[in-house]
């Protein structure tokens, strides 16, 4: 039945609807998972937050990820990917609206909501992009998955563009704008079916037929059931994971290394460009849309790069790019270039590959493991790798020094170490997928499940 998908050659209506859906909702849920990263500069001088106070606001979240992509990813294996996307959407949609109600100097209560917020777009992230790969043909399933992602900065983007206006006005308002994804659950209900490849799984064939045959946009009756003895239904087992030990390794590390370097500096650069560079907090969100722009084009570019030389060489160019990078970016912290502050332009350099690798790593991530535990495994990599999310946000206050205050006497001699911290974990994980990674370019489900199998 799925052969019809696979000799696909040019993507259908209803399936460039799913596209779109996942689309903005990687768009919309990092607009409310990042929006802290503005709102936190305009709250560590009036709040008078220590640094470790401020990683605790930024960390919380990541926790809540670590726990949300284990249970989501695993539910989402279990019941259908459709009906977790429409519950984590309005998890994190609700839980940021709630950030309104934040009281003055109440960085309790943000961190707290902000778990909330962290659990809702662990699971999101784990079940869009499977969903979206079991709708396309294997040719396309690597820059497909890459797309989705691309988004991703926009709604950076836009956080950006809305602290820079509103946030003056009023920081709160910034999380009541968060309530928006919520109105997304219409748009899936609407345009997006179960994933056929799950329903199969589940032996309920004549739906799965129906579904892709929605996708294909064809008669149902022209797409053959499989034979009875394929008909056996596949149950997940969580611990069925550790029986692949190489996707563990590859994703699990890879994850790890990129989250901790993405989240580090996504994370603390509008506070940091405040402390180091004397800007306003309006100031230093202008500046993160040049993050956003150069994060963007990133994604655009390994998107096709993971089609043309493949995740793990891909993979590799992004964890050494970024690594470097961030490095030298470390060292010229205080320099110029052409008039212009040397960290805020390498930065932007740095995330053409840190963010930009997010092409590869997510989409990797749920390719690398069998069909019967995809989300399962994409969400135990982007589980363990939220640690990063923990790591990331608490190295700078580690380093710097947890009970000192986010202002100029800080000791900024320590800002380089604070960037090698963050470029060694990239390097890591160019190790990781460079060396260590299973080439999934072009192969269908069924011929990476047969490798992998074969791996065991």
């Amino acid at each position: 039945m799925f052969d019809a998908l696979d000799r696909q050659t040019r993507l259908t209506v209803n399936q460039k609807k799913i596209i779109a859906t996942a689309m903005l909702g990687d768009a919309l849920e990092f607009f409310d998972y990042l929006l802290i990263g503005y709102v936190l500069a305009f709250l560590i001088g009036p709040w008078k937050l220590t640094l470790g106070q401020s990683a605790v606001v930024l960390l919380s979240s990541g926790v809540g990820a670590i726990i949300g992509a284990y249970l989501w990813g695993w539910i989402a294996d279990r019941i259908g990917r459709r009906t977790v996307f429409i519950v984590t959407v309005l998890n994190f949609s609700i839980a940021t609206g709630l950030l309104y109600f934040t009281p003055d100097n109440g960085w309790i209560y943000l961190s707290v909501v902000r778990f909330f917020v962290g659990l809702g777009v662990g699971g999101l992230y784990c079940v869009d992009l499977p969903l979206v790969q079991e709708f396309v043909p294997a040719s396309k399933r690597g820059w497909v998955g890459g797309l989705v992602t691309a988004v991703i900065p926009l709604g950076v983007g836009l956080g950006g563009l809305l602290a820079a206006f509103v946030g003056p006005i009023d920081w709160r308002l910034l999380f009541l704008i968060g309530l928006l994804p919520a109105l997304m659950v219409l748009l899936v209900r609407v345009w997006v079916p179960e994933s056929p490849r799950w329903l199969a799984r589940q032996g309920r064939l004549e739906e799965a037929r129906s579904s892709l045959a929605w996708a294909l946009q064809v008669d149902p009756a022209s797409l053959p059931l499989p034979r009875s003895e394929q008909n056996s239904v596949i149950k997940t087992d969580w611990f069925d994971l550790f029986k692949h030990r190489r996707s563990l390794l590859v994703s699990w590390l890879g994850n790890l290394g990129v989250q901790t370097g993405i989240y580090g500096v996504v994370l603390w650069a509008p506070s940091l460009f405040v402390l180091i560079l004397k800007v306003s907090p309006q100031e230093a969100a202008q500046m993160m849309i040049l993050l956003s722009a150069s994060d963007f084009i990133g994604r655009l570019s390994f998107s096709w790069l993971s089609e043309s030389l493949g995740r793990c060489r891909s993979g590799g160019l992004l964890g050494f790019g970024a690594g470097l990078l961030l490095i030298l970016a470390g060292y010229q912290y205080d320099g110029t270039i052409f008039g212009f502050s040397a960290l805020w332009l390498i930065l932007a350099a740095a995330v053409f590959f840190a963010g930009g690798g997010w092409a590869v790593v997510g989409p990797y991530a749920a390719e690398i493991w069998p069909s019967h535990l995809k989300t399962t495994g994409m969400g135990s990599a982007y589980g363990f790798g939220g640690i990063g999310k923990i790591t990331g946000p608490l190295g700078l206050a580690l380093i710097l020094g947890s009970n000192n205050y986010l202002k100029p006497d800080v000791p900024l001699t320590e800002i380089p170490m604070f960037f090698l911290y963050l470029g060694c974990w990239f390097l890591m994980a160019g190790v990781v997928y460079n060396f260590f990674g299973l080439e999934t370019r072009g192969k269908t489900s069924e011929e990476i499940d047969r490798e992998l199998v074969a791996a065991k």
